[in-house]
């Protein structure tokens, strides 16, 4: 089956069995999901969504956190991994949108980049989910999917991505960062995938060469 082909069959699976792809972490503003992606940095989104409650209620929004110092925000953080980074970054980060941004979270890639914590990977996040920008996060779900599909031979995170994009259309590149994602962390997991329960099993390079019994 040539790649296109793969792409089409693949897509259209997720788009018939799973219509409705979104984020699991919650977040009622485009700030908050900053915060929480930020967090999620090496962490579960399980576990980021039980701090941040603790942390919007005391800090909503730019200014107040911009104020913070860091003994404040670190005992909200420290059961995340690298809380100590985390903290100093969330601070960082709240400055630099009051200093440059007018307290409003950038739509652009280098401006997002240009927060402190913030990478290519959690702009994209931002971007796609935000503001629909067509750009795919490639995280380490992704990247593992993609493979095991075949969707990508990519030996890095930049060449997965530019692989996703080449053969997913812009507009359905958000959806697709979601289904890659969700189907990572729920059934294409790293140890025992659970390719018995697999809808996408037919078209799999991972599971029709064998690799999933081993």
């Amino acid at each position: 089956m040539d790649k296109a082909k793969r792409y089409e069959e693949i897509f259209r699976w997720f788009r018939e069995n799973r219509p409705d792809p979104h984020t699991e972490l919650k977040y009622a503003n485009p700030f908050q999901l900053l915060v929480s992606v930020m967090l999620s940095a090496q962490c579960t989104d399980k576990r980021v969504n039980t701090v941040t409650p603790g942390i919007f209620a005391k800090y909503p929004d730019p200014k107040t956190m911009s104020n913070a110092e860091f003994d404040d925000i670190f005992p909200l953080v420290k059961s995340v991994s690298y809380p100590n980074s985390k903290a100093r970054h969330l601070i960082g980060m709240a400055k630099k949108l009051m200093e440059d941004f007018n307290s409003v979270v950038p739509s652009g890639i280098a401006e997002l980049m240009s927060l402190p914590g913030v990478g290519h990977k959690t702009a994209n996040v931002i971007a796609s989910i935000i503001y629909k920008e067509p750009v795919i996060a490639v995280d380490t779900h992704v990247f593992r999917v993609s493979h095991r599909l075949g969707l990508s031979d990519g030996k890095t995170a930049d060449a997965v991505e530019k692989d996703l994009e080449r053969f997913i259309s812009p507009g359905t590149r958000t959806d697709a960062h979601h289904w890659l994602i969700l189907h990572g962390r729920y059934t294409c997991t790293a140890r025992s995938p659970k390719c018995g329960e697999c809808g996408l099993k037919k078209w799999c390079r991972y599971y029709l060469s064998g690799n999933a019994g081993n």
